[in-house]
C-alpha cells in the first residue's frame, strides 16, 4: 500500500506541479511555510539542541489539537526534566497558536514535514526523535512508516473517532489500518473508541482508553480544597440556594424573574448572583430591589432575613458553588459562550446552562451525554427545569452526584499518559 501511496503521490506531484507552483505563490499561509515543511533551515535550528537526553517529539494538527496538547508538554517537562521536547503543527493557525502561549517548554517549534517520503526522512534523521506522540488525528502514511522503520516508538495520544470518521476508516481499512498498526500504544479518549478501533483490526493489547487529555487542563484541582460552611459565608442554614455563576448583562434579569415565579412555590428559595465583573454589582444591586427582592451585598454584613446576595468580592465563587443546592452556569443564557460547567460539577451541585455553550461546547456535549448537567433552552424551560430539581429532591441529589462521577472519570488524564510514556520510553 505505501508503494502504491508513493506512486500515486509522484503522479500527482507531475501532473499538478504548474498548479502548485501558482497555489503556493498567490497564498501567503503555504507561501512562508513551504521551505520549512521542505527541512530548509532545520539542520541548523538543530545546532541548539544537546545530545545525550531523551527527545520527544509532540505534534498537534492544528489550534485545537494544539490547545489539548498543552498540558500534555507541561507534564512532559514536569516528569522528564533532562528531555528535549520538539513540538511540530501541520496548520499555520496551529503552528501560530503555539507560538502565542507564553511559557510553553519546548525546545523546538516547527511546521511538520510535507508526507514526501525524502523530506520525512531528512526530519526523522535530523531530530533522531526517541518518541514520536501524535495527539488525536493527523495521520500521514510516508511518516508513520517511516518512523516504524527507523524503530521510532510512537504513541497516539487523545484518540477519537466520529461516526463519520469510523465510516470513513472501515471503507478505506486497506489504507488506514497500517498507519494504526504502526504505533506502539493507541490511547483513546472513550472506551468506544477502543471497541472501534479493534474491529477495524488493530490489535487490542495496543488500546488504551484513557481519556481526554483537554480536560486536565479545565477541570477543578480539587485536591486539598475543603468545602466551606455555610455559617463561614453567612448564608442561611435552612434554604435551598440557587447560584448564578459567572453572569454576564442580561441575564441577572432573566435569573431574578425565575426566581419570583418560582420563590411563591418554595417560600424556602435563596438566590446568590455571583456577576463575571463585580463593576456590575451597583447596576445589579439596583435590579434586584426594584424586583421588589430584600438583596445584601457580600461585602456588606449578611441579614438572616435576605433573600439575594449579590457577590461583589472576589475569589469567592467557586466556595460558594460547594454550598449551593443548584448550579446555573453564566453566560450561556445571553450570548457570551458560557462559563466553565465544571466547577460545580467539581462538588457534586447540580448544573444548569443555558443555549449558548460554544467556548465549552465539547465539554456541554460531553455532560449532557452523560446525564452529568441540563440545558434551558429558554428563559421557560429554566423555570421549569429549576422547578423540578426543587421538587424532586432525590433527581436533585442524584443529578449532583452524576455531575462529580464525571469530573472524578476525567482527573489525571494526563498523569496517565505519562504513565504510559514510560513504559514506551528507551
Amino acid at each position: 500500500m505505501i508503494i502504491l501511496y508513493n506512486f500515486l503521490q509522484i503522479a500527482a506531484l507531475v501532473l499538478l506541479f504548474p498548479l502548485l507552483v501558482v497555489l503556493i505563490l498567490i497564498k501567503e499561509k503555504y507561501r512562508l511555510r513551504i521551505l520549512k515543511r521542505l527541512g530548509i533551515g532545520l539542520s541548523a535550528a538543530m545546532q541548539e539542541i544537546p545530545d545525550g537526553s531523551p527527545r520527544i517529539w509532540i505534534h498537534a494538527l492544528s489550534v485545537g489539537e494544539v490547545s489539548s496538547a498543552v498540558s500534555l508538554v507541561h507534564a512532559v517537562r514536569e516528569s522528564f526534566p533532562e528531555a528535549v521536547i520538539f513540538l511540530s503543527a501541520a496548520t499555520s493557525s496551529g503552528e501560530k497558536f503555539a507560538r502565542s502561549l507564553s511559557g510553553l517548554p519546548v525546545d523546538l517549534l516547527f511546521s511538520f514535514p510535507l508526507d514526501i517520503h525524502p523530506v520525512v526522512k531528512y526530519f526523522i534523521r535530523q531530530l533522531r526523535p526517541d518518541l514520536f506522540i501524535l495527539v488525536e488525528t493527523d495521520f500521514w502514511p510516508n511518516f508513520l512508516h517511516t518512523l516504524s522503520s527507523e524503530k521510532v516508538p510512537s504513541l497516539l495520544v487523545n484518540g477519537r473517532i466520529s461516526e463519520e470518521s469510523y465510516k470513513k476508516y472501515r471503507s478505506f481499512q486497506p489504507f488506514f489500518l497500517p498507519m494504526f498498526r504502526s504505533f506502539t500504544f493507541l490511547s483513546m479518549q472513550r472506551q468506544e473508541d477502543v471497541v472501534k478501533m479493534v474491529s477495524l483490526g488493530v490489535a487490542e493489547q495496543k488500546m488504551r482508553a484513557l481519556g481526554n487529555l483537554k480536560y486536565d487542563a479545565v477541570v477543578p484541582d480539587m485536591r486539598g480544597q475543603i468545602l466551606p460552611r455555610r455559617e463561614d459565608l453567612a448564608l442561611p442554614h435552612d434554604k435551598t440556594i440557587i447560584i448564578a455563576g459567572s453572569t454576564h448583562s442580561g441575564e441577572e434579569k432573566i435569573i431574578c424573574e425565575v426566581f419570583q415565579r418560582l420563590i411563591s412555590d418554595f417560600p424556602d428559595l435563596f438566590l446568590i448572583i455571583a456577576p463575571r465583573n463585580i463593576e456590575r454589582s451597583n447596576d445589579i444591586f439596583g435590579l434586584v430591589t426594584r424586583m421588589g427582592f430584600y438583596a445584601v451585598r457580600r461585602s456588606e454584613p449578611q441579614k438572616s432575613d435576605m433573600q439575594v446576595l449579590l457577590v461583589d468580592t472576589m475569589g469567592e465563587l467557586a466556595g460558594l458553588y460547594g454550598l449551593a443546592d443548584i448550579a446555573v452556569v453564566g453566560g450561556s443564557f445571553a450570548d457570551f459562550g458560557g462559563h466553565n460547567p465544571l466547577e460545580p460539577a467539581a462538588w457534586g451541585t447540580p448544573v444548569v446552562f443555558g443555549p449558548y455553550m460554544y467556548d465549552f461546547a465539547d465539554i456541554a456535549r460531553d455532560m449532557l451525554d452523560e446525564n452529568a448537567a441540563m440545558q434551558a433552552a429558554s428563559q421557560e424551560e429554566l423555570r421549569e427545569l429549576l422547578y423540578f430539581l426543587l421538587e424532586h429532591r432525590e433527581k436533585r441529589m442524584q443529578a449532583g452526584r452524576s455531575a462529580q462521577d464525571f469530573i472524578a472519570l476525567r482527573q489525571g488524564v494526563t498523569k496517565r499518559h505519562i504513565e504510559l510514556m514510560k513504559q514506551v520510553l528507551p
